[in-house]
């Protein structure tokens, strides 16, 4: 299986590296790809991360939709993915077609809505954010819960909730044997 995850200067660290990390421990094919011209990103604590490629690369490559998509959150991170036309379009093509789309932080309010995906639909992200998804959007927003799982979504609350919504995504696309092999091998709570 593949997995796209979505990354831009100012994006958070911990919602960018900890799906990355816990999907390749359950072996699925996890290309980072950068929204902006250049393959090197600068998160929104400093941190440079090197991606596999740039989101233009990736679809000049053509080829089948990936199995699922991860936006992360983060200033401006967030705002640089929901400015990417290519970006909004994959993500809004792999709904269509059913493919897993998650979202964390502010990425569920600020790109998934421009996306028009949370509208009948239970979803979360940073708090304060859902004002941000427009009022049809909003009726659906869940508060105080680290992930919530709603058909082909998955969204997130924020950085402290990485690893619980980055392991949902690998019992969605792997099942329970490889979730409690990763999360036993991981020590997690």
């Amino acid at each position: 299986m593949k997995v796209l995850v979505l990354i831009a200067d100012g994006s958070e660290e911990i919602e960018v590296l900890t799906p990355v990390d816990y999907l390749r421990r359950a072996n699925l094919d996890v290309t980072l790809c950068s929204v902006s011209p250049s393959r090197t990103v600068t998160c929104s604590h400093g941190v440079s991360v090197n991606t596999d490629m740039t989101l233009d690369s990736f679809l000049s490559a053509g080829g089948a939709l990936p199995d699922a998509i991860v936006v992360p959150g983060g200033m401006p991170g967030t705002t640089n993915i929901a400015a990417s036309d290519a970006a909004l379009k994959l993500i809004g093509e792999m709904y269509k077609d059913k493919k897993l789309v998650c979202a964390i932080c502010a990425a569920p309010a600020l790109v998934l809505s421009k996306c028009n995906l949370l509208a009948g639909h239970k979803w979360t992200c940073y708090p304060g954010m859902q004002s941000q998804a427009g009022k049809e959007s909003e009726a659906g927003y869940q508060e105080g819960i680290s992930f919530v799982h709603d058909g082909t979504l998955i969204t997130g609350r924020g950085p402290g909730a990485a690893e619980e919504f980055s392991m949902e995504i690998v019992k969605t696309l792997c099942g329970n044997e490889s979730y409690e092999k990763i999360k036993k091998g991981s020590c997690q709570r």
